[in-house]
C-alpha cells in the first residue's frame, strides 16, 4: 500500500511541477499541462489498479479470449514500427518537425529516460508477473517503449499529416494488449507504462537539451540508430563528431 500511496503521490508532483513550469517552458516550445492529462490519467489508473482483485480479474479474462497457450513474438516488434514510420514518413510526402539527427537525438534521449524511469521503478514494487517468471511486472517495459515512440512520431509528423502521425498509437496498444495476451503484464503494469512512455516522449519531443548539436552541409558529423532486443528492449546511438 506503501508502494501505491507512493506512485501515485509521485505522479500527482510530477504534472504539478511541470504545471508550474509552463510559462517557462511554452513560451518557445508551445508545452502546456494539457499534454501531460492522459499520461497522468493513465498512471493513475494502473497504480490503482496495482495488486486488486480487479486487475487479476482482467487478466484471467484476457486470457480465456486468446487461450492459456496463446504466445507471440509481435509484442518485440510493435514498439520499434513508429521509430521506422519517423524515418520513413517523408519518403511518404510527410513533412517531419526536425531533421533525421534531431530525430534520432530524440528517439535515444527519450528511450533511455523511458527505461530509466520503467528500471528503477520495477524494482521499487516488485511486482510479480502474471506467469510467475520474476518479479519485474510492473510496469510493462515494451509499452512504455512503444508509447514514447509513438509520442514521438506523433510530435513529428501532427502538423503535415494527422492520421499518418496518430498511427504509432495504434502499434503502442498492440504491444499493450500482446503483452497481456502472452501472460507477461497485468492491466496495471500496461497503463502505467503507457502513461510513462507517453511523458517521455513528450518531454523530449518539447524540450530535448541534446538538440544543440548541429549537423551542417560541411559538418562531417555522423549518426547511427540501431534496434536492441531481448529481455529488455531498447534503442542504441553511435554519434561521431569532428
Amino acid at each position: 500500500m506503501k508502494k501505491l500511496s507512493f506512485l501515485i503521490v509521485f505522479t500527482l508532483l510530477f504534472t504539478q511541477i511541470y504545471g508550474q513550469k509552463n510559462d517557462t517552458i511554452t513560451s518557445n516550445k508551445k508545452l502546456s499541462y494539457k499534454h501531460f492529462i492522459i499520461p497522468t490519467t493513465l498512471i493513475a489508473s494502473g497504480s490503482l489498479l496495482l495488486g486488486s482483485r480487479l486487475n487479476t480479474d482482467l487478466q484471467e479474462k484476457s486470457r480465456v479470449v486468446v487461450g492459456e497457450n496463446f504466445n507471440s513474438a509481435a509484442d518485440d516488434v510493435f514498439p520499434l514500427i513508429p521509430i521506422v514510420q519517423i524515418y520513413t514518413g517523408k519518403y511518404l510526402g510527410f513533412q517531419p518537425e526536425n531533421t533525421v539527427l534531431h530525430q534520432s537525438i530524440d528517439i535515444v534521449v527519450a528511450n533511455s529516460l523511458t527505461l530509466g524511469i520503467i528500471t528503477a521503478t520495477k524494482y521499487l514494487v516488485k511486482e510479480e508477473r502474471p506467469d510467475q517468471s520474476d518479479n519485474l511486472s510492473f510496469p510493462s517495459g515494451h509499452t512504455a517503449i512503444a508509447f514514447t515512440n509513438a509520442a514521438l512520431l506523433f510530435h513529428q509528423y501532427q502538423e503535415s499529416n494527422f492520421w499518418y502521425a496518430s498511427s504509432g498509437f495504434l502499434f503502442a496498444t498492440a504491444t499493450g494488449v500482446f503483452r497481456m495476451a502472452n501472460n507477461r503484464h497485468y492491466a496495471s503494469d500496461v497503463l502505467t507504462g503507457a502513461g510513462i512512455g507517453l511523458v517521455s516522449g513528450i518531454l523530449v519531443s518539447y524540450y530535448n537539451p541534446f538538440q544543440s548539436i548541429r549537423f551542417g552541409k560541411n559538418s562531417k558529423n555522423t549518426a547511427f540508430i540501431y534496434p536492441q532486443i531481448g529481455n529488455q528492449i531498447g534503442i542504441g546511438l553511435l554519434v561521431r563528431t569532428k
